[in-house]
C-alpha cells in the first residue's frame, strides 16, 4: 500500500515526505497529528515530478475529504506546490516545513552553511555523496541515501531528540526516485519554472522554518512573499530542518500545527 492512514475519518490532512525518495520520514508528524485529526501519509514511488503529482492525487482521492490541508516537508514542500497548482480545488491550505529555496541564487548559501558544520573529511564525503546521488547516470545503492541522512543529521539539526535519531535504510529510501525526480526538480528551479508555478497558488500558504535550518529562509520568504497574496512565515527558535525532531522546538511546532489546522 502506498498510503498510510492515521486516526479516524474524515481524513482532512496529508503529510508529504521529502527526499525525494525518503519514504516514511514524516511518519512521526502524521502520528502526532492523528491524535486530533484524520491524517494521510502518501508514499511516493513515481520517478517524474508529474508522475508523483498524479500519483499523489490518485492515492489521496481514495480516502481524503477534499479540500484538505497539505503539509510538505523539505523537497516534499515542492511536490506539494506542484500538486496545489495542478489540483487547486483539492487544497484549502498549504503548509511548507523546511522547504528548499525557490530560486537558484540561494543554493550556494545552503551548501556553504552545511560545509561549515562538519569536519573537512565529512564535508568532502558529503560533496561526494551528493555528486553521486545527483547524477542519474551513476548507479548507486539505496544505502547511499542512508549515508546522506547521517551527514544531514549533523548539518541540519540544532539539538535532536535522542529518540528521533533514526536513519533511513534501504527498505524505506529509494535512490532511483531521488536521482530522477531531484534532477528534474532542480532543473525547474534553475530555469525559474518552480517559482512561476508557486506564484500561481491562490490558497493560504504558511512556511514553518527553524532558525538553524541551513536552507536559507530568504530563499522561501522573499520569492513567495513577493508573489503570493496570502503567505506567512513562522520562525522557530533553536530549531533545525525537521522541527518534530528538535528538543527545544518540538512542542511549539506541534502547537503551531494544531492551530494552523483548526
Amino acid at each position: 500500500m502506498k498510503l498510510r492512514l492515521y486516526g479516524r475519518e474524515p481524513f482532512i490532512i496529508a503529510v508529504v515526505h521529502g527526499g525525494p525518495g525518503a519514504r516514511g520520514s514524516v511518519a512521526p508528524v502524521a502520528k502526532e497529528l492523528s491524535h486530533y485529526f484524520g491524517v494521510l501519509e502518501p508514499l511516493q514511488t513515481k520517478t517524474t515530478v508529474e508522475g508523483q503529482v498524479d500519483e499523489l492525487f490518485n492515492e489521496l482521492s481514495v480516502y481524503a475529504s477534499f479540500p484538505i490541508t497539505l503539509i510538505g516537508h523539505s523537497r516534499g514542500a515542492w511536490l506539494s506546490v506542484f500538486f496545489t497548482n495542478k489540483y487547486p480545488d483539492s487544497i484549502n491550505k498549504l503548509i511548507l516545513v523546511g522547504s528548499g529555496p525557490f530560486e537558484e541564487k540561494y543554493v550556494e548559501a545552503l551548501d556553504n552553511t552545511r560545509k561549515k558544520r562538519v569536519t573537512k573529511k565529512e564535508s568532502e564525503k558529503y560533496v561526494s555523496v551528493l555528486k553521486r546521488l545527483n547524477d542519474p547516470n551513476i548507479a548507486v545503492k539505496d544505502t547511499l541515501i542512508a549515508r546522506l541522512g547521517q551527514l544531514a543529521d549533523k548539518t541540519d539539526n540544532y539539538c535532536i531528540v535522542e529518540s528521533a535519531i533514526e536513519f533511513m535504510d534501504e527498505n524505506s529510501a529509494d535512490v532511483g526516485t531521488y536521482q530522477s525526480v531531484w534532477a528534474e526538480a532542480a532543473a525547474m528551479r534553475k530555469s525559474g519554472e518552480l517559482l512561476a508555478i508557486a506564484s500561481k497558488i491562490k490558497c493560504p500558504v504558511v512556511a514553518i522554518y527553524g532558525d538553524y535550518d541551513p536552507h536559507p529562509l530568504e530563499g522561501v520568504k522573499i520569492p513567495l512573499a513577493e508573489n503570493l497574496k496570502d503567505f506567512r512565515i513562522v520562525l522557530l527558535n533553536n530549531c533545525g530542518h525537521s522541527p518534530w525532531k528538535e528538543n527545544y522546538a518540538k512542542a511549539e511546532f506541534f502547537e503551531i500545527m494544531k492551530n494552523e489546522l483548526k
